[in-house]
């Protein structure tokens, strides 16, 4: 099995904060590299200091996930994978029998060169949409628009994006913190240069995934750039009863139908015919340094999620309820971002469009804390309230603006 290493000068370059044992390069566009099967053990790399994990990628064939990619992360306490082909999005996390992630009508992981983003007056991005966390950006996000006589389609471009370099990598010291990077290029001529290092890290033996995205404009002028992270449970996590948290500043409908749903936000129903989608718009309270948190869990207040984030680089929260049936996709969706999904325009009117320099960069760091018994839902929620400290929260009954 063919195992391509990394150059230890670049590694130091690219992942300063870290030392590696192994770098393995799975995907190089420069090299014209590309690994169809790959598969790397902590046995292979005689790491005996830590818990026992595997790295596996694969290419899925048939249908409309033909030439699909998958790497999956697994570990004694969870399984992750993500996909190469569609902007290096999480499409499941598993611990024991719980699957973290929901069940779409979309039921392949779909190639995004059988995507046209642009169809139904821009949201050919649905044509796909399946995955735990998909990353909504970079140029744009939010509801399809236009500016300038020009179709900003649903949700961005980095989600269908092919990453253009792949790297595997596991810290030297323990616990042996394995790393998943990628390279998203959203460079089109004239309009945009912005490329998104992101890292998926898992730790053997903590329930922990962890997210850290750097983007970059490498243009010479200032451009634009909005992100969220649009992250999807559904059952057996969500079911009637379950309820969502966070510590809320302040909360707004996204629209006329989503005011009718203020006064219970924070519970779900069952699965419910004709419910459409409910939007919310929400701004977190943060601690001292600016992290938050938001989790959902399930009825009997024993198993859930809880997904961590820095406000000062994604300041507002999208709660997203989709309690259709299950057929048509009952899932809710907790969605840190630097934007809520009003179309740009209406976005950069109420200044939540921001912008980078030329050569300038941006981190984006979050984590999903997967909570697998009734002590960790309750140590999550005595944090939850400790961040809030008694303030209140403001419901503002009008949307904030209109489509």
């Amino acid at each position: 099995m063919k195992k391509a290493i990394f150059p230890v000068g670049i590694s130091v370059l690219l992942f300063s904060t870290s030392v590696f044992a192994k770098d393995f390069v799975l995907t190089d566009v420069a090299t014209n590299l590309e690994l169809a099967s790959w598969q790397i053990t902590s046995e292979e790399l005689g790491l005996t200091d830590t818990s026992a994990f595997t790295v596996t990628k694969k290419t899925l064939h048939g249908g409309r996930q033909e030439g699909s990619t998958l790497i999956t992360v697994e570990t004694k306490d969870l399984q992750v994978s993500l996909i190469p082909t569609r902007g290096m999005d999480i499409f499941a996390i598993k611990s024991g029998d719980l699957r973290y992630g929901w069940t779409s009508p979309v039921d392949e992981i779909v190639n995004p060169a059988y995507i046209a983003l642009d169809m139904r007056n821009g949201l050919g991005w649905l044509d796909g949409f399946n995955e735990m966390m998909v990353r909504c950006g970079f140029e744009w996000t939010g509801h399809p628009g236009r500016e300038k006589d020009r179709l900003m389609s649903l949700h961005g471009r980095a989600g269908n994006t092919p990453a253009s370099k792949v790297v595997v990598s596991v810290d030297d010291a323990p616990p042996h913190t394995i790393h998943v990077r990628g390279l998203l290029k959203e460079n089109t001529f004239k309009f945009s240069a912005l490329e998104t290092w992101t890292d998926m890290s898992v730790t053997p033996g903590v329930k922990t995934v962890k997210i850290h995205d750097e983007l970059t404009n490498n243009s010479d002028y200032d451009r634009d750039y909005q992100i969220i992270y649009h992250s999807n449970f559904g059952a057996p996590l969500l079911e009637e009863g379950a309820t969502v948290a966070a510590p809320v500043k302040e909360i707004s409908p996204f629209n006329d139908y989503a005011k009718k749903g203020l006064t219970d936000w924070r519970t779900y129903p069952g699965p419910t015919r004709g419910y459409d989608e409910m939007v919310f718009n929400l701004v977190p309270y943060a601690d001292k340094d600016g992290r938050t948190v938001a989790m959902l869990r399930d009825k009997a207040a024993d198993r859930g999620i809880a997904v961590r984030f820095d406000t000062r680089q994604l300041p507002v929260l999208t709660l997203w309820k989709n309690t259709d049936t299950l057929k048509q996709g009952y899932v809710t969706g907790i969605e840190p971002g630097t934007s809520y999904a009003y179309p740009r325009q209406i976005e950069r009117t109420q200044g939540r469009v921001r912008t980078l320099a030329p050569n300038g960069t941006q981190s984006f760091d979050l984590e999903y804390q997967l909570l697998t018994s009734p002590g960790e839902i309750d140590a999550v929620e005595r944090e939850i309230l400790s961040i809030a400290s008694g303030r209140p929260t403001k419901i503002i009954r009008q949307p904030i603006a209109k489509e």
